[in-house]
Formats: structure tokens, C-alpha cells, sequence
């Protein structure tokens, strides 16, 4: 269960220089799939065996001056409201601007901690830092995200204020299904359907320490633990329509839950704002169920017009498209309960253990058929295989002579006849290759 941290200043301090110095400690895991070339606002960081996530607030500020301050106003509101620690950046070589205390203004507030982080510091220039103390906001660490001085001291610091993680999750082994989305596209409403005014709630637990809440659920032979996200907390001051505070709300929702029903609006299509939720699934290897809302509202429901809008929502999200899509429409409970059952059929997925013997049976063959393609002269031999045990999600090991030459396509090659031989629908697979 991750903690939250944001990184908050004006423009050109250098947030998304320290985002990528704080999150590249992951590169060998998070993979940069084709198509994320959209700004890199989420990441996870993990220092000294701390995981946290982190949001550089950078990325969804609107571009044009007259709105500019009061985007960056809600965007640091919002940051306070949601995340457990707030990094406020600035620039040391332009010294206090007015925008710098628009933003402490608005962080003097806050109960959350804060750390003044002064950027740019190349040449040792520390006594320039003096001046940010008028900021209030004690005392500023001085660091240069360039070249990496002084990140170390602050990630010290950053666990040390880090809240303590709680234990209060439930641990058994029911799944934890999260319902996201961009805001108004029927969370609520279908969160709603499926508890009914018949509420067979069991237990409502707060979790982690921004209070996600996990309501349990057990009818019609579902039993499952809701993690909140819709409705289900209280609407906030902060206006909904900011794709920011989306994101940062379903962050928590998706890092807590083993399977997510992302929702998507029929008579919208996919959004940039949709991929963006999809991606922070995608990174935190979560399962994934798709549900096109409001079908009832489209007036030509024709199985082409379902089989177009799959395709584009497939096209969107490749290269993972192993995924269920689901048409339905909360309001009129149309195939509410196909989205039950097809999150507990993914959950099951995820669940799955292949035994060693009949994967390499399988597997094996195939490889002699299709060799990874030989590298530098030297042929790759892969003579053996196996399902990792206790894994969070499917893992499979491939032993190999010459690990480092088998590349990108050949993984995707043999993720694909996995899932052609075995049912892992709608859940990410990690595939790796080994020194045999």
C-alpha cells in the first residue's frame, strides 16, 4: 500500500526534472510502452525498500496566462487535499516570486507535511537559499535535479515524513474490485446498482492512511471488497471537472484493488483522460475489466457499431489487449452483474497456476520451432520454463543460454502463445528471461 507524494511549484523549476530523477530508480520493471509519450505524471519510486508513488503536478496545468495562476491554485489545493506529502519546488537561481507565495500561502494551510526544495543549486551557491525562508515554510533543502546532488539527503527525508503505512487492509483472499473513471461518466450510479438499496454490506474497514475505504460485498454468490473511489466518499470543495484531481483520486483507488472496472462513456468515446487512468492501471500491473457506460443512450446499437467501438478502444490501448469489454448502462442495470462475474472470472485469472510440467510441454516446442532470432552470430537456446509461485501477478521465468539478446518482441511473442493456450484474460503477464 503506497503512499502519495506531489511535487507543487510554478513552471520551469524543474518538477518533471526531479520526477524522472525520483522514479528512474523503477526503469528496469516499468516498461515504456509505445504510445506513453503523453507527459509521465505518475510513477513509483522506491528508496531504501519504501515504496511510493509519485505525481508531478506539472504535467496537467493548462497553458495560457490569464487561467494559468488559478490552475496552478487548484492543482496545489488539490495536491494537498489528496496526496500524503507535498514537494514544493523552486527555483534558487530566480529567487522568492510572487507566484512562489501564492503557492506558500495556500501550503501554510495544509496539516500535511511539506518540504521546501530549492532546485538549480549547480555551484554550490547555498546562501542563496536564504531568502526562501521568508516563505514560512521552514527549512529549504538545496538540491540540483540535474545532475542528482542532494536527492539522496531529500529521499531520506521524504520517508522519514511519509505517514506510517497501516495494516488495517483486509488480507484474506477475496478480491478488492476499484471502480474508475473520469468523473461523471456513471461511477456512482453503478457502484449504487450493485449495492442497492438492499445493502448486504458486511464491513466497512478504513484502509491506508488517506482513509480508502473497502466495502464488503456478499449476494447472488459475489463476495468481493469494494475499494472506494465514486461516490462512496464525500464529494469534494475542489470542482470536478479538472482531469488532474481524476487522476489523482482513482491513483489510490487502482494501487489498492487486485481488479479495475474502468468505466468509460458510450456517447463520448475514449479520452485522453481514459488513457491516463488506463496507464496508472497498466503501471501498477492491476487487472482490468472495461465497462462502455450509457449504451442505452446510443441510439444505433448494432453489433457493427459494438464491434467498432471495441476495435478503437483495443487500438487505443494496445500493445495489452487482452481485456473483456463490457456494454451496459448503470442507470437502467442493463448487464450489471456480467460486470460482477466478469471481474471475478479476471480475478480467477489472475489467480491462475500453470504446473511446470505442462507449461514446458507446451512451450517448449514451440521455442524449438521458433527460436528467438540469433544475435551476433550466437543462437539463443531456451531449454526450460516455469510459472514464478506467489506472485502478484502471472509470472513466468524462461531460461535461456544468452538472456540479454532476447529482446522486446520475442517476450511479446511467447506472452501471446501463453495466453493463447491458457485463460489469462483482462490480467497484465510479466515475462522474464533468465541465466539458465
Amino acid at each position: 500500500m503506497g503512499n502519495l507524494v506531489a511535487i507543487v511549484g510554478r513552471p520551469n523549476v524543474g518538477k518533471s526534472t526531479l520526477f524522472n530523477r525520483l522514479t528512474q530508480t523503477r526503469h528496469a520493471i516499468v516498461s515504456d510502452e509505445a504510445g506513453t509519450t503523453r507527459d509521465r505524471q505518475y510513477g513509483k519510486c522506491d528508496w531504501n525498500g519504501r515504496e511510493f508513488s509519485v505525481v508531478d503536478t506539472g504535467g496537467w496545468v493548462v497553458n495560457s496566462d490569464d487561467i494559468f495562476e488559478e490552475e496552478i491554485r487548484k492543482q496545489v489545493a488539490i495536491a494537498t487535499e489528496e496526496a500524503d506529502l507535498i514537494i514544493f519546488m523552486v527555483d534558487i537561481m530566480n529567487g522568492v516570486t510572487d507566484l512562489d507565495e501564492a503557492v506558500a500561502n495556500i501550503l501554510r494551510r495544509s496539516t500535511k507535511p511539506i518540504l521546501l526544495v530549492c532546485n538549480k543549486m549547480d555551484n554550490n551557491e547555498t546562501y542563496l537559499a536564504a531568502e526562501f525562508y521568508s516563505l514560512g515554510l521552514g527549512d529549504p533543502q538545496c538540491i540540483s535535479a540535474a545532475t542528482g546532488s542532494g536527492t539522496g539527503d531529500l529521499l531520506d527525508m521524504i520517508i522519514a515524513h511519509l505517514p506510517k503505512e497501516s495494516s488495517e487492509i483486509p488480507e484474506e483472499n477475496i478480491p478488492r474490485f476499484a471502480v474508475v473513471g473520469r468523473p461523471n461518466v456513471g461511477k456512482s450510479s453503478l457502484v449504487n446498482s450493485f449495492i442497492g438499496e438492499d445493502r448486504h454490506i458486511v464491513t466497512d474497514i478504513a484502509g491506508t492512511t488517506r482513509d480508502s475505504i473497502y466495502t464488503r460485498y456478499d449476494k447472488f454468490g459475489f463476495d468481493f471488497y469494494l475499494v472506494d473511489t465514486a461516490g462512496i466518499r464525500k464529494k469534494n470543495k475542489v470542482t470536478e471537472d479538472l482531469e488532474f484531481y481524476s487522476v489523482m483520486r482513482s491513483i489510490r483507488a487502482i494501487e489498492n484493488s487486485d481488479v479495475c472496472i474502468l468505466m468509460l462513456d458510450a456517447t463520448r468515446g475514449i479520452e485522453g483522460q481514459d488513457l491516463n487512468i488506463f496507464q496508472v492501471i497498466q503501471k501498477n500491473q492491476k487487472s482490468l475489466v472495461v465497462v462502455v457506460n450509457k449504451w442505452d443512450l446510443v441510439p444505433d446499437k448494432t453489433q457493427k457499431v459494438m464491434d467498432e467501438f471495441k476495435y478503437a478502444i483495443y487500438n487505443r490501448m494496445a500493445p495489452f489487449d487482452d481485456f473483456p469489454i463490457i456494454f451496459g448502462s448503470a442507470l437502467t442495470k442493463q448487464r450489471i452483474f456480467r460486470v460482477l462475474e466478469t471481474a471475478k472470472d479476471v480475478y480467477g485469472n489472475r489467480c491462475r497456476r500453470v504446473s511446470t510440467a505442462k507449461l514446458n510441454e507446451e512451450m517448449l516446442p514451440l521455442i524449438e520451432a521458433y527460436p528467438p532470432p540469433s544475435m551476433k552470430g550466437k543462437y539463443i537456446k531456451i531449454k526450460y520454463c516455469m510459472q514464478i509461485p506467489d506472485t502478484r501477478v502471472p509470472s513466468f521465468v524462461f531460461y535461456a543460454n544468452l538472456p540479454q539478446y532476447v529482446k522486446e518482441p520475442y517476450r511479446r511473442f511467447l506472452e501471446n502463445k501463453i495466453r493463447e493456450r491458457w485463460n489469462f484474460q483482462g490480467t497484465p503477464i510479466n515475462i522474464f528471461i533468465r541465466q539458465k
